[in-house]
Formats: C-alpha cells, structure tokens, sequence
C-alpha cells in the first residue's frame, strides 16, 4: 500500500507533534556587536540565548609596526557563559524597549568616539536592533558597557593564555592590569577565564608574586561577579 501527502491523518499529527517541542526549544537571542578599527580586538560580537549559552567572535585590527607588545592581534572564536544578573538585565531591557527597535543614539556632537554598538533582539515575541555610539539611554549604555567589560577579559584571557607558554615574566603586569580592571569595572565575569588562571596558579615556573594574583582572581570566580 502507497502512502500519499495527507492520505494518513495519524502521520500528519505525529509529525505536527515532533515538531512542535523543535520549536519551543528555539530561545530569545541578543547579539551585541562592537567595532573601533583603533582597538584590539577592533571588532567583535557577543552572542547570548536566553537560556545561557553564549558566543564571543572577535576579529583584530592590524598589528601596529611601531608596538613593543609581545603578544600579537589574534582572532577568537569560542563560547562563553553571561553573568545570569547581567544576561536577564539584557533581555528585560529588551522587551520592556521595543526589542531595540528604535532609535537609541544620544548623538556624537561633542562626545568622543567610543566605538560602534550595535544590540539586536530575535526570538518568538519579536525582533529589532538598534545602533549607536553614546546611547541616549543611561540603562542601555550601562548595558553595553558591561558587555565590553566582558569582552576585555576574554581578551585579557587570550593575552594570558600566550604569555604563560611564551612570556612567563610578563603575566604579574598582565595580571596585575586585569585587577585594576576589575575595580574600575572595565572587567568583569572572571570565571569565562578560570582555566588560564589556574593554569597561571598551578604553574611552578611562573613566579610566586602573579601565581598569586592569579590565585586571589581565582577566588573572586568562586564567590561570583559583583555589579552595581
């Protein structure tokens, strides 16, 4: 016996069934994108599901001839996991604002050049995207700027990763930059990188002082982020 397109009800609503748990399963996502071609890296794009996942992408600018750093520009492409507080801010925000779907730049007249920001919103309740410099927004730019906080430490964590197999001596200023970070909040969510610091701690060629520093950051993944 042939079966035909829609000649088996059964088989129509079993397959209406398997689909449906697909597409319950697809979450809201917000993507953060930033590019400033004088920066390293000079783009790059934050990609967080609702349900915690997340994605880094970054993209260098070119090498600068005249640089002393050792550690050169390099692409990254690897997951991450967001600050649940920072990760529910976003999508909060997002829905109690259109989705992003409107204008949010303040403007640049008299206002330095950050860097180009970009967030847009898709999933099953809407979609939208907004761009902007400065965001007119004080909430949105808070936002945007503790994104960027995470992409330094990712970035921080690259660096990190390099010099301990190439440049042992230079991790106690590496480290020692990240801590400053830290308290000016230019860093933050250590634990993305809780697996180059304890390589750095348990690493008896490095010396005592950074395998320190990155004990006591090692700490601060365990008792969690702190945010304003």
């Amino acid at each position: 016996m042939r079966l035909y397109k829609g000649s088996h009800p059964i088989l129509s609503c079993l397959l209406v069934l398997a689909a449906g748990p697909l597409a319950a399963q697809s979450p809201a996502r917000i993507v953060y994108t930033f590019d400033h071609p004088q920066l390293q890296p000079a783009r790059y794009t934050i990609t967080i599901d609702e349900s915690g996942i997340g994605h880094f992408v970054s993209q260098p600018g070119p090498a600068d001839p005249n640089s002393t750093d050792d550690v050169f520009p390099a692409p990254m492409d690897r997951d991450i996991r967001l600050d649940d507080s920072l990760r529910a801010s976003l999508f909060s925000y997002a829905r109690a604002h259109g989705y992003f779907d409107a204008r949010c730049d303040r403007g640049n007249a008299g206002l330095a050049f950050t860097g180009n920001k970009t967030l847009a919103y898709s999933g099953p309740d809407g979609h939208g995207t907004c761009a902007f410099i400065w965001a007119s927004d004080p909430v949105l730019q808070r936002l945007a700027d503790q994104l960027n906080a995470v992409a330094f430490t990712i970035e921080i964590g690259r660096r990190l990763d390099v010099e301990v197999q190439h440049d042992r001596l230079g991790l106690d200023s590496e480290l020692a930059s990240l801590q400053d970070a830290l308290k000016d909040q230019r860093a933050s969510d250590l634990p993305n990188i809780a697996t180059e610091l304890q390589a750095i701690a348990g690493d008896q060629q490095v010396m005592d002082r950074a395998r320190k520093r990155a004990s006591a950051l090692l700490s601060r993944c365990d008792s969690g982020p702190k945010r304003n």
